[in-house]
C-alpha cells in the first residue's frame, strides 16, 4: 500500500488515548488540533480514505495536495451562547482544528483524486496509476 498516514505532532487525542483509558480522560481542551479518525481501504482500482469530521460543514473542509502529501484540514468553532436558564455542566463535543496528512506513493494517480462529503464523513478516492512494466533494453558497449 502506498497511502501512508503521516505522523501528526498535534494529535493530542492519540497521546491521551495512550496515557489514560477513555473512562478516566478529562475534558478535551477548548481549542486545539485533532486528527480525524480515518479508514483506508485498498480496492482493485483505487484507494479510499474515509474520515470522520463530526459537526463540520462542507465549506469548512479543505483538502490540499503538495509535494506528494495529501492534507485534510477542517475547523469547527465553539458556539458562545448566553444561557439564560441553567449552565453547562459538561461539554464533550470537540471544537478546534482537525488536521490529517498522508504521503502518496508513486502508484497513485494524484491528478484524479476526488472527494465527497456527506453527514460529517469525508470520502476521498485516489485512483491507482496504471502499472507499467519496466522496459528492458540492451545497452551496447562502445
Amino acid at each position: 500500500m502506498t497511502l501512508v498516514p503521516r505522523g501528526n505532532f498535534f494529535d493530542i487525542d492519540r497521546v491521551f488515548d495512550h496515557l489514560w483509558s477513555p473512562t478516566s480522560r478529562s475534558e478535551p481542551p477548548e481549542s486545539g488540533f485533532f486528527a480525524p479518525r480515518v479508514d483506508i481501504k485498498e480496492l482493485e482500482k483505487h484507494y479510499e480514505i474515509t474520515a470522520e469530521l463530526p459537526g463540520v460543514n462542507k465549506d469548512d473542509v479543505h483538502i490540499t495536495l503538495e509535494d506528494g502529501v495529501l492534507s485534510i484540514t477542517a475547523e469547527i468553532e465553539q458556539e458562545n451562547k448566553e444561557e439564560e436558564e441553567g449552565k453547562v455542566i459538561r461539554q464533550e463535543r470537540r471544537y478546534g482544528k482537525y488536521m490529517r496528512s498522508f504521503t502518496l506513493g508513486n502508484n497513485v494517480q494524484d491528478s484524479d483524486i476526488s472527494a465527497n462529503f456527506k453527514d460529517g464523513v469525508l470520502t476521498l478516492t485516489a485512483p491507482k496509476a496504471s502499472e507499467e512494466e519496466p522496459q528492458k533494453r540492451r545497452i551496447e558497449i562502445g
